[in-house]
């Protein structure tokens, strides 16, 4: 059985969403702000979702 991941990072969102790297780092920056996370803390699959108006499913399709 293939894992999948928890945690998003740039690069994903750049494949998701077809905008640059620095959008991505600059969005999750935002979701840590939105979520009162620290910085060493992850954004999950879940709050990338939720944040974005996105359903779950999709994203992790992305992820393989």
């Amino acid at each position: 059985m293939k894992s999948k991941r928890l945690c998003i990072f740039p690069k994903d969102v750049q494949c998701i969403t077809g905008k640059s790297e620095r959008y991505g780092r600059q969005l999750l920056a935002d979701i840590k702000v939105y979520h009162k996370k620290k910085s060493h803390q992850f954004v999950t699959v879940y709050e990338f979702a939720a944040y974005c108006g996105l359903q779950v499913e999709e994203v992790l399709g992305y992820l393989d």
